[in-house]
């Protein structure tokens, strides 16, 4: 299972790449508010796609 997330990330290195920025400025800075917030809905959206696309507990 780890093998296949691992080769989605590598798939997509753009979407992979804007996930762990976005993940890090969120856990290392504090950002105003309404950024943060517009941050943490295109993370959300970022993983609801790369979940969709990898699908780890998918046969």
């Amino acid at each position: 299972m780890l093998k296949k997330i691992i080769d989605g990330l590598i798939d997509h290195p753009l979407l992979a790449s804007l996930f762990v920025v976005d993940l890090a400025i969120l856990l290392l800075h504090k950002p105003p508010f309404i950024f943060a917030l517009i941050m943490q809905g295109g993370l959300v959206a970022i993983s609801m796609y790369l979940g969709q696309k990898l699908a780890p507990f998918k046969d």
